[in-house]
């Protein structure tokens, strides 16, 4: 629903927007995006180089990589309260000194304790800030008809963060230092600082009180969900895995989601109950019931978790499948930031008036057609080339989600809750990504488990011995490993050459099964993502307001 007045005060508010100095303006809100989004893409190539040099364990790192993304989400609905309380632009520029402080001391890092404080929680705690504040920057430069095209580029900017990063963090990592990638981030830290002072910015009209009990509320409630899904690959949905944590027989994934889920309806409540005497919430509740907002967050929730699966099981098949390095597995996802550039800058420069649910939908179209063109063409000979379609098809996706998602929620408010939007916005995307990852690595666990112990009990080469350990040892999962690893682990454990050869290839089918899996319960998620389509509007928000 569009609010009577905003075209006029956005182009009030929007000097740089009508002066030229928009490029500059919507590149420095790109660029703060980009920079969010880069980390945990460089970090998943360098794991190993980082854990050995900061003298601590894979275990450690992955620990660290959960722990940034924890504070973000559970930080998000905060930092863009701060935003509507100190100012949008001010809140932007903070978050990039803390950011930027965080990733010096990252560089530096010479143990994990420091890694932890540099990533984890001062880089977490500036993209909290940051994230919300250009979705509401982005409302305040550019006036309705431009905000598609607007932030189209600003998603895009993130989305092709996470198919560069791979290639950043292996070149870095292969000809120099993985501290190169975070010391160059301080300098972006820094350019983005000085361009800052050409973004307008909103006054600040009240400074409301901060909810405190409402920033405990949703951050609990939020860490404990997002702290669930991101172990579930450890300690199983429902059935905790052998050795894994158990709570009275269940395992502590499900216990987590639920505690979180009773929070965030507390939280809620108390929101209600704020609202009700007078008092200024952490968010409307009331935002919510409006069927345009919450018709974008449910697309954007489903964009990124059908997106982050996508980039789980890519990466893995080149990586791990084909033994391709890091540079390599980087390069192969580059077209996918080709077509997403052109869809999300290109489809509101060429059909500005078209039907936002449409676009959507042919988004998500390009997304479950990407999908299940790679679902068609993986096999055991196939070869890095069969991901060029797929990867061309997902980016045309991303970028036509991307062209639209970010205007329909905000304009479905006055621009006044746009930080809140930024806000939730942002957690839904959290959300998404957490649980994509989550399930597209549990279910393709537990396939390559299972056809692994079907492949090794039909093999006539394997005695009958390795079938029955077989049994009880991968009951739990299989590792998704490269054949140089599972064939190290069978000499370790003086198996035959000809039971290794046939544990190999059944491994390798295992293997091929397990991500065949995991594409397709993506597209399954694709195809629910159209039914939920019906809430985006169809006219733009300029020709609503018209």
């Amino acid at each position: 629903m569009a609010v009577d007045g905003a075209p006029a005060a956005a182009a009030e508010l929007a000097p740089s927007a009508r002066v030229g100095g928009a490029g500059l303006v919507l590149l420095t809100l790109a660029a703060g995006q980009f920079l969010m989004t880069l980390d945990s893409s460089v970090m998943n190539v360098s794991i190993a180089t980082v854990a050995k040099d900061v003298g601590t364990t894979v275990t450690g790192i992955q620990g660290a990589i959960t722990a940034y993304t924890l504070v973000m989400a559970a930080l998000m609905i905060t930092g863009a309260k701060v935003g509507a309380m100190i100012g949008r632009k001010r809140a932007f520029a903070i978050g990039c000194v803390i950011y930027g402080c965080g990733s010096l001391i990252t560089s530096l890092a010479q143990s994990l304790p420091v890694l932890l404080l540099g990533w984890s929680f001062l880089e977490g705690v500036g993209a909290a800030l940051i994230l919300p504040a250009i979705v509401a920057l982005v409302a305040t430069n550019f006036v309705t008809e431009r905000r598609p095209a607007a932030y189209g580029m600003v998603a895009a900017a993130g989305a092709i963060a996470v198919a560069v990063g791979p290639l950043v963090g292996g070149f870095c990592t292969t000809y120099f230092s993985w501290r190169w990638v975070f010391a160059g981030e301080v300098v972006l830290v820094l350019v983005i600082l000085v361009l800052t002072r050409k973004i307008a910015d909103a006054p600040v009209k009240t400074r409301p009180r901060l909810d405190v009990v409402g920033v405990v509320l949703s951050a609990a409630g939020l860490a404990m969900l997002v702290f669930g899904v991101l172990r579930s690959s450890e300690w199983g949905w429902v059935e905790p895995k052998p050795d894994a944590p158990s709570w009275f027989g269940i395992s502590p994934t499900l216990w987590l989601g639920l505690g979180g889920l009773f929070v965030i309806w507390l939280f809620f409540r108390w929101e209600a109950r704020r609202t009700a005497h007078g008092e200024e919430p952490l968010i409307r509740p009331e935002m919510l019931r409006n069927r345009q907002l919450s018709g974008g967050l449910i697309m954007f929730f489903f964009q990124y978790l059908v997106q982050a699966g996508f980039f789980f099981v890519v990466p893995l098949y080149l990586s791990v499948c084909l033994g391709l390095s890091a540079l390599a597995t980087g390069a192969r996802l580059l077209p996918l930031s080709i077509t997403l550039l052109a869809a999300a800058i290109g489809i509101p420069r060429i059909w500005p008036a078209a039907s936002p649910r449409l676009v959507v939908r042919a988004g998500l179209l390009c997304l479950l057609g990407g999908t299940v063109v790679l679902l068609a063409a993986l096999d055991a000979d196939a070869g890095p080339e069969i991901v060029f379609v797929p990867m061309l098809l997902t980016g045309l996706g991303i970028g036509a989600l991307a062209s639209q998602l970010g205007s329909v929620t905000v304009s479905a408010v006055s621009d006044d809750e746009s930080p809140e939007v930024g806000g939730i916005q942002n957690t839904m995307t959290n959300l998404g990504a957490s649980m994509g990852t989550a399930l597209a690595g549990s279910i393709m666990i537990a396939a390559v488990a299972s056809a692994f112990v079907t492949n090794i009990e039909q093999s006539s080469a394997i005695p009958n011995r390795l079938k029955s350990q077989a049994q009880v040892e991968f009951a739990s999962g299989v590792p998704f490993v490269s054949d140089a690893d599972l064939e190290a682990a069978l000499d370790d454990a003086h198996v035959s050459n000809r039971a290794s050869d046939a544990a190999l290839e059944a491994y390798r089918d295992a293997r091929i099964s397990g991500l065949h899996h995991a594409l397709a319960i993506l597209a399954v998620l694709a195809v629910v993502a159209l039914f939920a389509a019906q809430r985006i509007p169809t006219r733009q928000p300029a020709a609503t307001e018209a």
